[in-house]
């Protein structure tokens, strides 16, 4: 049976630098090429450093001879043989995961740090929402509350008014009611006589009162023979007043020789005034001016009988109170145009 295979010993194991370091324990120099020589090497028992190699041939060159980088060591001879190869994979593992449990934990603290800054940024905006929803809410309580004092006013206002309106509606009712009670009734009666049947014949009662009294003397005109034809003709309802127009106008003469188409002469009074006004009778294509004083008196006379001739027409819708009153009315503008008060327009 073979002997099992001794190991290969260093040839120069008495002269070798690296035995000899062994022996003393400390390694000053480490050729890196005899890095596989000295593995096969470290369990060699110390042996004779006299006894010489017995031949060169195989065996390594010496350390002089070696290329490459030398560098000092300093290694115990116990750490030489003890020391195991490092290794990479599972030595390195449990550092990789305390620095990965360090990140998560950073990562938590930063995310926890983010979502607080966040909360904060949140309730900040909502407190200041709070305190807007709170001006706005107070905004619109004193909004209201204008509001109602605005309406409130305005209804006492409103009321204010009605009661004014009923206060003066009831005075004017009430003096009514005393002038009718100092009415003439013989007036009245005749009015009311006349309002039965109406019609434009003046030798009824109340025509022939009214002619009399009112409608004659305002058409009295100094010139006779024209204010008969102003007269008839505002019984006929034929009579046409017009403004003055800037052209010439053919001259008319009546029997008091006055010329009617003079603008500085009345054609009724025969007074010289400021003729703005001229009239025209019928179809006839005379024209005659007149003051404005004539002009007031014709427009009263006319003013009453288009009254009249409403309510003959049926087109008055009052009552025989309210018509006669109407009536008095437009006597009393006759009256008042006969003794020379009339407006400033007229």
């Amino acid at each position: 049976m073979d002997s099992p295979e001794e190991p290969v010993r260093c040839p120069a194991r008495g002269n070798c630098p690296v035995y000899l370091a062994m022996r003393s324990g400390t390694v000053h120099y480490t050729p890196s090429a005899l890095g596989p020589a000295l593995e096969g090497d470290l369990g060699e028992e110390p042996g004779d450093t006299d006894s010489q190699p017995p031949s060169e041939e195989g065996c390594p060159p010496p350390l002089g001879a070696v290329p490459g980088p030398w560098k000092s060591v300093h290694l115990s001879k116990g750490a030489l043989a003890e020391s195991p190869a490092r290794e990479e994979g599972p030595a390195a593992a449990p550092l990789d995961v305390s620095r990965l449990r360090s990140s998560s934990v950073e990562i938590r603290e930063k995310g926890s740090e983010f979502l607080k800054e966040e909360l904060h940024k949140a309730q900040k905006e909502l407190k200041l929402k709070d305190e807007e929803c709170e001006r706005l809410s107070k905004v619109r309580e004193q909004l209201e509350e204008e509001l109602e004092e605005l309406t409130a006013s305005l209804f006492e206002e409103a009321h204010k008014m009605v009661r004014e309106a009923n206060m003066k509606q009831a005075a004017s009712e009430k003096q009514l009611k005393e002038a009718r009670g100092k009415v003439d009734t013989t007036l009245f009666a005749e009015f009311q006589a006349w309002r039965e049947s109406p019609t434009l014949d003046k030798t009824c009662a109340f025509l022939e009162r009214v002619y009399r009294e009112d409608v004659g003397p305002c058409l009295d005109f100094t010139m006779q023979e024209l204010s008969a034809l102003v007269r008839a003709a505002v019984e006929d309802n034929t009579l046409t007043i017009e403004p003055v127009a800037s052209q010439t106008l053919p001259v008319v003469k009546v029997a008091a020789a006055v010329e009617c188409g003079n603008t500085n002469t009345c054609a009724l009074s025969g007074l010289a005034r400021a003729c703005r006004h001229r009239i025209r009778l019928g179809d006839s294509e005379s024209q005659y001016y007149i003051s404005p004083s004539s002009r007031a008196r014709i427009t009263a006379v006319c003013n009453f009988f288009t009254y009249i001739r409403y309510i003959q027409q049926g087109l008055v819708r009052q009552d025989a109170e309210q018509m006669f009153w109407e009536v008095m009315r437009l006597r009393k503008e006759m009256s008042l145009a006969k003794l020379g008060f009339f407006p400033q327009e007229a």
